[in-house]
């Protein structure tokens, strides 16, 4: 079976130490592009600084931290601005077929392939122990590459306009995830990452 056909129930992707699982197209009742243009107007976006390595810098994005509780993470705390109800009408959607709980989300906006993420675990105490993630993409496709913290392994997924991504299990202990920087132009895309904080 092809993991990335257009099933309407998620689909496991096979990996050790964790869990994940992907669906192609998370069922909306808005069409992705009115979804995209509506998340760049109607979103607070920021080029928000954080700290690496005890040094101050610029995140190659923009972002936004919307829901119910702060979060701490690279040295800085967010505090969230109410769901909006846009948000609320995703994030419905995306308990619905994912059978998870969430009350925040992270969004990122990808402006361009100069756009990235540092690689990193989703591991902050606030998250609890196995975390459920649930990433929501928009826009352009990018490449998420996941890493093993201890052996060698490295997963590649093409997340995919009104794509889902559920990450679950040990899967933050073992794995780290980024989106690297390209050479080839990319189409801006915004990823939603809701999370259950504790």
């Amino acid at each position: 079976m092809d993991l990335f056909s257009a099933d309407a129930t998620l689909q496991p992707i096979p990996i050790e130490d964790g869990a994940l699982s992907f669906l192609s197209q998370l069922p909306l009742d808005i069409p992705n592009d009115v979804i995209l243009r509506r998340l760049l107007d109607e979103i607070a976006w920021r080029e928000e600084t954080i700290f690496l390595f005890g040094k101050a810098q610029k995140q190659p994005r923009l972002s936004a931290w919307y829901g119910e509780a702060r979060y701490t993470y690279s040295g800085r705390t967010f505090h969230p601005l109410p769901f909006t109800p846009l948000l609320l009408d995703i994030k419905r959607a995306v308990e619905e077929a994912t059978g998870a709980r969430f009350n925040s989300v992270l969004l990122n906006c990808y402006r361009n392939e100069r756009d990235s993420m540092g690689f990193h675990s989703d591991d902050e105490p606030e998250l609890g122990p196995e975390p459920v993630i649930a990433s929501v993409t928009f826009g352009a496709t990018r490449t998420f590459i996941l890493k093993h913290r201890k052996r060698a392994g490295t997963l590649k997924l093409d997340l995919t306009d009104g794509s889902l991504l559920l990450m679950a299990g040990a899967l933050q202990e073992h794995w780290r995830h980024g989106i690297n920087k390209e050479t080839r132009p990319r189409g801006l895309r915004v990823n939603l990452t809701f999370r259950m904080i504790r």
